[in-house]
C-alpha cells in the first residue's frame, strides 16, 4: 500500500520506515501507511515564516480571496473522486457531500466575504478614529495585520475534507501560511486533497503545508507568532493548551472540542405538530450522519415528560427504516465508523451511559449490514437510550457515535439547568413554535453554548440543520467544548491578526491605513476629483463647493414635491414649540440633495455610479436663511480587481456660514480605472 506523503519545506516527503496500516473503515482492507519520521518539523514551521508568509503579505486581502474562490473551483471538479476515496473513511454518498462539499464551500464564502467585507489593501482598520485631545491633533485608529507566523492546524477524523478546509480559510485570507496536521485513520483522505491543491498551482509556495502520521516535536518550536487550533477530545485539547511552549510563548491557542450537545423539545409540540415532526426527524438524522461521529451531533435530546413515550415511539420508528452497510451500497442510510477502534470506544462509553438508563432502540453488540461483513467493517447500530436526567453520566460521557439519549423535563427553568449541565456545547437546538418559551430558554442556554439552532415550521424548510456549521457563524464553545471559535466569518479571519492601536497626528494615521482622516491634510487642485480616474486620483483630494441659502421657497417645494409635510418643515407654530429646532427647519434630505448639488461634476467621466450613502447624521438643524457649504474628500480607494472600475468612499462635510457641520456622511461611488 502506499505510504502517505507529507509536504513540507517546499517538497514532498517520504517517510523512512513503513508506516502504521490504515484501514477501510467498511471492508477492513488496509488503504494506505502513514508515518511522518524524518521530518524536520522545526525547517517546515521556519519556511512558512520565511517563505508562505511574505508571499501571502504581498498580496491584498482581494487577491487572497479571488484565490480561495479559484481553489474552491479546482476542487469542484474533483468531487467525484473525492466521493470515491470518503466511501474507505465509512461514509455514505451523502455523508462525503457533506463533508466534501461542506469544505468547498467554506473556501467559496470566505472567497466571497473577503471581497465584499474586507478592503482590497493589506491592512484591516477597525473601528472608528478615536479622539484622544480636544485640538483633534492627536487621535488613534485600531489596525489588524497578519500574524508573523504559522497556523498549526490539528485535526480530526471525523471530517477529513470540511475539518482542514475551515481552518485554512480564514487564515489564507488574513494572510498567515498553514501547517495540516490531520488524524491518522482518515489521513489519506485529506492527503489527496493536499495533492490536488498543491499540484494545482494555485497557491503562494508556502502557505499551506500537510504532516501525515505523528505531529512528533512540532509544538516544541511554535514561537509567540504563530498559532495552533485544534479539533478532538477535549482532554487532547488540555495536554495541548498546556504545552511548555505554547504556555511559555502564550501562543493562540483555539480548540473545538467534543461537547455533550442537546436538542429541546418545547411544551407546544405535541404529537402532530409540525414541530414535533421536526424534532424527531432532526433527532434521527444526527444520529445518523456520518454515523453520528459529529462534533456537533445531539447527545442529549430533552423532551416534556408527557411527550417522552411519543417521542420514544416515533424515533424509534425512524431508525428502524436506517439500512447500516457498505456505504458505497445502494439504499445504504448509515455506513461504519471511522475504525474498529472507534467502535470499541463507543460501546465502551455506551456501557457508562447504561448505567444511568436503558436502550429504546438499537443493540451495541449486533447489527444487520448490507454488502459488508459486520465485524471486518467498523459498524454499529443506531442505539437511542432513555436516562434519568438527574443522574451525572448523560451530562459527562459521550459515545461519539451514532448514540443519543432521551430525557425528560416537567418545567423551562428545569431543561435550562439541564442543559447547562453538559459544562459548554458546540450547538444546541430548540424545537417550539412558542416564542416566549423559545426566548427564555435561548438566553438561559446562551451562555453556554456556541451557536443555538431555534427551529420550527417558518424556517424549516430553508433550515441547515441542528449539526450543519456555517462559514459566517462562530463554530466554538465554551467550558467543555473547548472554549474557542473557528470560522465565524470575518471574527475568523481577525483571529489570525494582531489588533494593534495606533496614536499620531491625523495626517500619520492617513498614511499608516491608507485612509483620509479628519484632520489631515486636503489637497484642492484645479481638477474636479469626479474628473479623475482612479488611477489618478488620491486620498485627501478635495472639493468645496457653495455656498447656497435655503429659502422658504425650498422647502415648500421640497414638502410637496416628495409629500414629506412632516409639521417642523411645514407648521410654523407647531416647529416654534419644538424644543430641538424652535421654528421651520429644512428637510434632511433636502440638505443632502443641495450638497449633491453643490459637489457633483456633471459631465461623463469616469465617475460611473453614485450607489449609496452610508453613516449619514444630520448635526445641526437647518434653517430658512442658512448657506450651505459642502466639503468632499476622497476617503478610501479600494480597486476591484475583476472589474475596470473601483470603490471610492468621499467624506462628506455639509456646513453652514458658521461652519458648524449640519450632516455628514459617506458617498460611495464607482470609479473607472482609466479615462474613458
Amino acid at each position: 500500500m502506499a505510504l502517505l506523503r507529507s509536504y513540507v519545506s517546499g517538497s514532498w516527503h517520504t517517510a523512512a520506515d513503513e508506516g502504521v496500516p490504515l484501514h477501510d473503515a467498511a471492508t477492513g482492507e488496509e488503504v494506505a501507511r502513514i508515518s511522518s519520521k524524518g521530518v524536520d518539523f522545526a525547517a517546515a514551521l521556519e519556511y512558512g515564516r520565511r517563505v508562505g508568509g511574505p508571499a501571502l503579505r504581498e498580496l491584498t486581502f482581494h487577491q487572497r480571496a479571488a484565490l480561495l474562490k479559484a481553489l474552491a473551483s479546482h476542487l469542484r471538479e474533483h468531487r467525484d473522486e473525492l466521493y470515491a476515496l470518503s466511501a474507505r473513511t465509512g461514509a455514505t454518498l451523502g455523508d462525503s457531500k457533506f463533508d466534501i462539499d461542506g469544505g468547498i464551500g467554506v473556501l467559496f464564502s470566505y472567497g466571497s466575504k473577503g471581497k465584499r467585507e474586507l478592503p482590497n489593501d493589506t491592512v484591516y482598520v477597525e473601528g472608528n478614529v478615536e479622539p484622544l485631545s480636544r485640538g483633534g491633533t492627536f487621535v488613534a485608529q485600531h489596525i489588524a495585520t497578519p500574524l508573523r507566523g504559522v497556523a498549526v492546524q490539528i485535526n480530526a477524523f471525523n471530517f477529513p475534507v470540511w475539518g482542514p478546509l475551515e481552518k485554512f480559510a480564514p487564515a489564507f485570507l488574513a494572510g498567515v501560511p498553514s501547517l495540516v496536521k490531520p488524524a491518522s485513520q482518515t489521513a489519506y483522505l485529506t492527503a489527496r486533497v493536499v495533492e490536488l491543491i498543491i499540484e494545482s498551482g494555485i497557491l503562494p509556495e508556502g502557505s499551506l503545508q500537510f504532516v501525515a502520521g505523528s505531529a512528533g516535536d512540532l509544538l516544541d518550536h511554535v514561537t509567540a507568532q504563530d498559532l495552533v487550533s485544534f479539533t478532538g477530545s477535549a482532554s487532547t485539547a488540555q495536554k495541548l493548551r498546556t504545552h511548555p511552549a505554547i504556555i511559555r510563548h502564550a501562543v493562540r491557542f483555539n480548540a473545538e472540542a467534543d461537547s455533550l450537545n442537546c436538542s429541546i423539545l418545547g411544551p407546544d409540540a405535541v404529537r402532530g405538530t409540525t414541530e414535533f415532526d421536526l424534532f424527531v426527524k432532526q433527532l434521527t438524522t444526527e444520529m445518523t450522519v456520518k454515523a453520528g461521529q459529529k462534533c456537533t451531533a445531539i447527545r442529549r435530546a430533552f423532551v416534556p415528560a408527557e411527550l417522552l413515550d411519543d417521542v420514544a415511539a416515533a424515533a424509534s420508528e425512524r431508525l428502524a427504516k436506517v439500512t447500516v452497510g457498505n456505504p458505497a451500497s445502494e439504499g445504504v442510510r448509515m455506513g461504519a465508523l471511522a475504525s474498529l477502534e472507534q467502535r470499541e470506544e463507543v460501546r465502551r462509553s455506551l456501557k457508562a451511559l447504561l448505567d444511568a438508563g436503558s436502550v429504546v432502540f438499537g443493540d451495541p453488540e449486533k447489527v444487520d449490514v448490507v454488502d459488508a461483513d459486520a465485524e471486518r467493517g467498523a459498524f454499529l447500530s443506531p442505539v437511542l437510550l432513555k436516562a434519568d436526567p438527574e443522574r451525572s453520566e448523560p451530562h459527562e460521557v459521550e459515545a461519539f457515535g451514532p448514540v443519543s439519549t432521551l430525557m425528560p423535563y416537567t418545567s423551562t427553568e428545569q431543561v435550562v439547568e439541564f442543559a447547562a449541565r453538559g459544562g459548554g456545547s458546540l450547538a444546541g437546538s430548540v424545537v417550539s413554535a412558542d416564542k416566549e418559551f423559545v426566548r427564555e430558554v435561548v438566553l438561559g442556554a446562551a451562555p453556554y453554548h456556541g451557536r443555538l439552532l431555534v427551529l420550527d415550521a417558518e424556517d424549516a424548510k430553508e433550515s441547515t440543520g441542528h449539526g450543519s456549521p456555517m462559514p459566517q457563524l462562530v463554530h466554538g464553545g465554551p467550558g467543555r467544548a473547548g472554549g474557542g471559535e473557528e470560522m465565524g466569518g470575518i471574527r475568523g479571519v481577525l483571529h489570525h491578526m494582531q489588533r494593534t492601536a495606533v496614536q499620531g497626528s491625523p495626517a500619520v494615521l492617513s498614511a499608516v491605513t491608507g485612509r483620509w482622516v479628519t484632520g489631515a491634510p486636503r489637497t484642492e487642485g484645479d481638477v474636479h476629483p469626479f474628473r479623475k480616474s482612479l488611477a489618478e486620483l488620491r486620498i485627501g483630494d478635495s472639493v468645496v463647493a457653495g455656498p447656497r441659502t435655503v429659502t422658504q421657497e425650498d422647502v415648500d417645494h421640497f414638502a410637496e414635491f416628495t409629500g414629506d409635510t412632516f409639521y417642523a418643515h411645514t407648521d410654523p407654530e407647531a416647529a416654534a414649540a419644538n424644543p430641538l429646532f424652535g421654528g421651520i427647519v429644512a428637510h434632511g434630505y433636502l440638505v443632502v440633495s443641495f450638497a449633491a448639488g453643490l459637489f457633483v461634476s456633471p459631465e461623463p467621466g469616469p465617475v460611473l455610479a453614485n450607489y449609496g450613502l452610508e453613516n449619514l447624521r444630520f448635526l445641526t438643524p437647518v434653517k430658512v436663511g442658512d448657506s450651505l457649504t459642502v466639503t468632499l474628500t476622497a476617503k478610501q480607494i479600494t480597486p476591484r480587481i475583476d472589474q475596470e472600475y473601483g470603490e471610492v468612499r468621499w467624506d462628506a462635510d455639509v456646513t453652514n456660514a458658521e461652519g458648524e457641520s449640519v450632516a455628514k456622511y459617506d458617498v460611495l461611488t464607482l470609479v473607472s480605472k482609466e479615462q474613458p
